[in-house]
């Protein structure tokens, strides 16, 4: 139940992993006109041909002026989107239940996906259709963690929460791999390498990029289908006074009968939280700085923001072209140096499922943060010494990795569990939207400026994240308060200072 639940993140995963790819496939690139090409070629190297008794390996497209501006808008888009789908889950989800939204979510993506695929040569159109699929994205951001927390046992609530960064991560390196082979046998020795084209603009073969685009169709129909089988949170049931359709789902989830004395102290509680959540009358989003919950809305806005300015998604966004400036050939830096990347990505997560619950949510997001924070200096000072060899290259790349390790199996999966877990029922969606509006803004910031900052700082970005890093363990350490193993009723209480 909860990794089908968690495929919505494996749509957010595919859709941030496949734009990396995407942006440096060349017909995408002179479709929307980044670059253009004048018929000339690339050794193997990416370098330029100086006689014709090289071989020709790549197209040499030159980049146009507005290129910086034009990737950002169009990566962005989708996070826009995002920030503004996470809005509407506040409504959607109380109106029509986690479940049911998750599925109209998941449809939209769908929709979205084949607007991007079927994209004329404009980028609105595509910007278009990425900010549909980032409104799912955004909803189902919201929904699915807390559609988790609500039918999860406390003791492993943390685990199985998890999961939704877990197929994020899982989603990245799918999107790597099928568009990475897309694109190796798309843009290795493709046809008119050294003749002259007329028309520096014209299109080449668009079939890589539709193809990689399109096929989110498809676990954006698996993730609607399979969510039609799921259950209505227990929790949202009670607060719709049905009762008994609760105690069903609480009997399925814990393999008994509806009579079954852990169900009826299960839905007890939540009956309690529900009738209490009701005599203090409806929910507005500025009950969320009540001097009660405050202070829960303030740590959950500020770790997702902090989630983002670690950096990890211009590393994901734009990794292919960090391994090029970092000085790798085009093959290195497009498919293999990703791949793996991803899959430390992926991997990571499962110590994180194991050490949220294990070591506590606070505690992971101190030793991330001093983690990403080494592992980002250590980039930028490896760079800098490229040029003595490829020693230092490979040093600069697996910087890289340890960072990622040190995200994916702390910071990535811990503000999802966090945010679906410390607010009390009747702001529950309103709060977890808090976390996700401000996960998607600071994405939406992060994407739009990082082609910019890289161009300008090059691998000096890094620095900037390293003190990011340094302020997310100031915060860490002084601000988060710890809650592994309460229930949800208890967190009320703990976060109200009554425990």
């Amino acid at each position: 139940m909860a990794v089908t639940a968690s495929l919505g993140g494996l749509l957010f995963g595919y859709e941030c992993g496949v734009m990396n790819v995407v942006l440096v496939m060349d017909a995408f690139r002179i479709f929307f006109k980044f670059h253009n090409w004048n018929g000339d070629a690339l050794d193997e190297n990416g370098k330029e041909i100086t006689n014709d008794s090289q071989e020709k390996w790549y197209r040499d497209l030159k980049e146009a002026d507005n290129k910086a501006t034009l990737e950002g808008v169009i990566t962005s888009s989708f996070v826009l989107g995002a920030l503004c789908g996470a809005l509407m889950a506040t409504y959607l989800g109380e109106r029509f239940g986690r479940q049911r939204t998750i599925m109209i979510g998941a449809c939209i993506f769908t929709c979205g996906a084949i607007i991007q695929g079927l994209s004329v040569r404009s980028w609105i159109m595509i910007a278009i259709g990425r900010l549909i699929t980032g409104l799912s994205i955004g909803c189902n951001g919201v929904l699915c963690p807390t559609y988790i927390s609500e039918v999860a046992p406390a003791k492993i609530r943390g685990t199985l929460s998890s999961c939704y960064q877990l197929m994020t991560t899982f989603g990245i390196i799918v999107a790597a791999i099928i568009n990475s082979i897309v694109w190796y046998y798309t843009n290795i020795k493709p046809e008119g390498l050294g003749v002259k084209r007329s028309d520096i603009w014209a299109e080449v073969p668009n079939f890589e990029w539709r193809f990689a685009l399109l096929f989110q169709v498809v676990p954006g129909l698996g993730l609607a289908i399979l969510m039609s089988f799921l259950p209505k949170s227990p929790r949202w049931l009670c607060s719709k006074d049905r009762d008994e359709e609760a105690a069903e789902v609480l009997a399925k989830l814990n393999a008994t009968s509806t009579s079954d004395s852990l169900v009826q102290e299960e839905l007890k509680a939540i009956q309690e939280d529900v009738a209490a959540t009701r005599a203090a009358g409806s929910s507005s989003v500025g009950e969320l700085f009540s001097p009660v919950i405050r202070r829960r809305t303030f740590i959950t806005f500020l770790m997702q923001l902090f989630q983002q300015w670690t950096g990890i998604n211009v590393i994901m966004y734009y990794q292919s072209q960090i391994y090029g400036e970092i000085g790798f050939t085009k093959f290195m830096s497009t498919v293999v140096l990703p791949i793996i990347n991803n899959f430390v990505n992926f991997i990571s997560t499962f110590p994180g499922m194991w050490g949220i619950e294990k070591l506590g949510r606070k505690t992971l997001l101190v030793i991330g943060s001093l983690m990403m924070m080494v592992f980002h200096i250590s980039t930028w000072a490896f760079s800098t010494q490229t040029y003595k060899g490829k020693l230092w290259q490979y040093l600069a790349v697996a910087s890289i990795f340890l960072m990622v390790f040190s995200f994916a199996w702390t910071w990535g999966p811990v503000p999802w569990v966090y945010q679906a877990e410390v607010f009390p029922l009747r702001v529950r969606v309103k709060g977890s939207a808090v976390g996700t509006v401000s996960n998607f803004l600071n994405n939406w910031i992060i994407a739009f400026v990082g082609p910019a900052l890289m161009k300008a700082w090059s691998t000096k970005t890094f620095l900037l994240f390293a003190a990011a890093c340094f302020l997310a363990w100031v915060y860490s350490q002084f601000y988060v308060i710890e809650c592994k193993g309460l229930n949800l009723e208890e967190m009320d209480a703990k976060m109200a200072g009554k425990a």
